[in-house]
């Protein structure tokens, strides 16, 4: 009998990518293979890579190599955005047989047949445009949460951003298969679902591959607050111009989705939003946290945010930061503005300096750090419920309640993948908070 092949897979980047791995290895598990851990030898290698950051293209060669250390025989494949936006580039690297792009990825066990090794990395890409087909995925089975894909591609134009050139047009699951897909998560005890997709709030567009919206976004959360057996949900990451009044009401009154939401800003700079091509002004953004708050005061609210986008002077940098400082949100995600190429901002005129660069992130980061705190010490005292994970971190298990407060006490194992309610008694040295729980029964 012939033994049955390995295959191990590293993924970069967001959420989405999460999601879509777990759906190609369940696709390579159908067709006869053994997933392993991607620090364990295997015969396949499948790297899912980013394109957001410089960064993400340099760490995408060192994983290469940490591949190949395990076995240097080992077939080495690379899907996702980079491996759409660069395939000859990633061909290049020492070491890749094979290079997917967009329409390719879901479809690569029929790329493996031969497992030689090549000279030269195998290309398969398509032009953008033909992206125009949706593959619904989840991940399953690697966490005590999963990531529910529900959209894909964005027609946004911002001008910073590669996604619509990796991604394609925005285009949406069914409302029929995302509410399957939900059920099958739930038939697996797993209690959290988080919703992804590049540009979620446009949910419903394109769903055959037209641009007419069969549904909106909140009919989605409607339904989805209906699956029976899913404990929460959690939506990943909205634009502010498309969180919409009536979607924060529900979410307030909701059985299963949590007070925590996830909106882009970029700069409190209106001049810079406008150079970027964002479609809103911060007038808006201050709209959307305040409606929030109103209606759900212990809501967690993170932010992303670019420094250093060319034009982007001290003033309006200080701008951005006063702006952050005085709105009350939880957390900050920082990114240094990196130059992409094929986009209008990389063509503009007034770069920021890398080290000035490197200075504004290390200031918000600062802020971040404020913010995070600030907002765990309003929570001292209140009674929340907490997802339990399944690690063990140093003798401890971490956890998040609904409202994304990190928290931690000493390892045990029965707690994991449960749900408990808890009172938050104080903030550790680490910057994790310590509780007390309420009750011995588990909310499940």
């Amino acid at each position: 009998m012939q033994e049955r092949k390995k295959v191990a897979f590293y993924t970069l980047g967001c959420k989405l990518n999460f999601s879509e791995t777990s759906t190609i290895a369940r696709n390579f598990m159908n067709e006869g293979f053994d997933r392993v851990d991607f620090s364990e030898y295997a015969d396949i290698y499948v790297i899912n890579t980013c394109s957001v950051t410089e960064n993400a293209d340099k760490e995408f060669k060192r994983i290469v190599k940490k591949a190949q250390r395990v076995n240097p025989e080992a077939f080495v494949a690379a899907v996702g955005c980079y491996a759409q936006l660069k395939p000859e580039e990633l061909a290049a690297v020492d070491g890749v047989d094979l290079v997917l792009g967009a329409t390719e990825k879901f479809k690569i066990t029929d790329y493996i047949n031969d497992l030689s090794k090549n000279d030269f990395g195998e290309v398969h890409s398509c032009e953008i445009a033909e992206a125009d087909f949706y593959v619904g995925s989840y991940s399953i089975g690697d966490r005590t949460r999963a990531f529910l894909k529900v959209q894909d591609g964005c027609d946004y134009k911002c001008t910073y951003c590669t996604i619509p050139l990796a991604r394609g047009i925005s285009r949406s699951d069914t409302m029929k298969n995302v509410l399957k897909n939900a059920r099958e998560i739930a038939a697996q005890d797993i209690k959290e679902i988080v919703l992804t997709g590049v540009n979620i709030g446009d949910y419903g567009k394109g769903e055959f591959g037209n641009k007419k919206h069969e549904h909106t976004f909140l009919d989605l959360v409607k339904e989805l607050d209906n699956v029976e057996g899913i404990e929460r949900l959690r939506i990943s990451s909205i634009e502010p111009n498309l969180l919409k009044d009536d979607t924060i009401k529900l979410v307030s009154k909701s059985r299963a989705f949590v007070p925590h939401f996830h909106i882009p800003l970029q700069s409190g700079s209106n001049e810079i939003l406008k150079k970027m091509k964002r479609r809103y002004l911060r007038e808006l953004y201050v709209e959307r946290v305040t409606k929030i708050k109103e209606l759900m005061p212990h809501a967690c609210i993170g932010v992303d945010v670019i420094v250093g986008f060319p034009g982007e002077t001290d003033e309006h940098f200080l701008q951005t930061y006063h702006f952050l400082n005085e709105l009350d949100i939880s957390y900050l995600h920082v990114f240094t503005y990196s130059e992409r190429d094929n986009t209008e901002a990389a063509e503009m005129e007034n770069v920021v300096p890398k080290n000035v660069r490197s200075k504004r992130s290390k200031m918000l980061r600062g802020l971040s750090a404020k913010k995070r705190r600030a907002f765990y010490e309003k929570q001292i005292g209140t009674i929340r419920t907490v997802l339990f994970e399944g690690e063990n971190k140093e003798g401890y298990i971490h956890g998040f309640t609904d409202n994304y407060v990190k928290v931690k006490a000493p390892w045990n194992p029965e707690l994991v993948n449960t749900l408990h309610t808890v009172r938050l008694t104080k903030i550790d040295e680490d910057g994790l908070v310590r509780f007390d729980f309420v009750s011995a029964t588990v909310l499940n």
